[in-house]
């Protein structure tokens, strides 16, 4: 099986000096988990990934009992508390009803970092899916759940971006009959070509020489460092994703695969500066890693107008 190997032009337009915060989009990130064990950082991640990519307003949407701790952590976001149970186990009907009201007021979703397992998560993961005028990015515990739904092809229905790294796509490729391996070099871009055209989607194929598709193309991200074998980074490529899909009409591309390109070249090339600056091959933050974006994506701007 082969494919054109796409080579992405990485420009990014100047950015209005006039535009207010309305101009560069809003991102929904539905993570956290309130039990048994609590997960808030991801969230969190994410959706400040969002906000250092340029995004304009963040909500944030978590388990009820955790998101005044997410909200603390992320003063900037707009807080949508999520129903639990008595076990502090996301309850799937009131998720689904919080992700479409949220969905009225955002350009761009994510959904998963940190949300624990699930048929709550597995509810909310299938509607975000379902989302036919929302872009929606899939990672960590949301891959998890939708690796457990039958006949999954038939719950896509808009413009979805699949994350997964080599373990989440395993996990897919059983539920989807998918057997290429995820982790050899020269299979890689044939198994996330597989799960894209499958689903008719995008698929971000992570992990050295992280992979980028639409089915038809294909693009293998030559940058990165060791530095970003740590906790987080994942979240913060998708908010990355989320911060860069709801700004797509003011940065005039519209096309989901282009944009998740540069997602992933910025989000290694992050990795890559911390790396210089610190002389070092380990010890970065998460936290870190979102805020140098500002600085790497300016970089791929055009000039300032006059």
């Amino acid at each position: 099986m082969s494919m054109p190997h796409d080579e992405p032009c990485f420009r990014l337009p100047a950015r209005d000096p006039r535009g207010h915060k309305g101009d560069f989009g809003s991102v929904g990130v539905v993570g956290g988990c309130a039990g048994p064990v609590r997960m808030i950082g991801a969230a969190v991640l994410a959706a400040r990934a969002a906000y250092r990519s340029g995004a304009g307003l963040v909500h944030l949407a978590m388990p009820d009992p955790v998101l005044d701790a997410g909200l603390s952590a992320e003063l900037h976001a707009i807080g949508h508390p999520l129903p639990v149970d008595h076990d502090d186990l996301l309850m799937g009907h009131e998720a689904v009803a919080v992700i479409d009201q949220l969905c009225r007021g955002v350009r761009s979703l994510v959904l998963g970092p940190g949300m624990g397992p699930g048929v709550g998560v597995a509810a909310a993961a299938i509607r975000a899916v379902q989302q036919e005028y929302v872009p929606a990015v899939i990672d960590a515990d949301g891959l998890n759940a939708l690796s457990s739904v039958p006949e999954l092809n038939r719950e896509f229905r808009g413009r979805v971006v699949l994350t997964p790294h080599p373990g989440e796509f395993r996990r897919l490729g059983r539920t989807l009959g998918i057997t290429a391996d995820p982790t050899s070099p020269q299979t890689r871009a044939d198994a996330a070509q597989s799960l894209a055209q499958r689903l008719g989607c995008i698929v971000v194929l992570k992990g050295a020489g992280t992979v980028v598709t639409d089915g038809h193309r294909h693009w293998v991200c030559a940058r990165g460092h060791s530095v970003l074998a740590v906790a987080g980074t994942g979240d913060v490529l998708s908010g990355i994703l989320g911060g860069l899909l709801a700004q797509a009409e003011v940065l005039g591309e519209t096309d989901v695969y282009s944009l998740a390109c540069l997602a992933v070249e910025a989000h290694a090339r992050a990795g890559e500066i911390w790396a210089e600056r610190h002389s070092a091959s380990g010890g970065l933050l998460a936290t870190e890693l979102a805020d140098l974006l500002p600085a790497v994506l300016e970089a791929y701007r055009d000039a300032q107008p006059g």
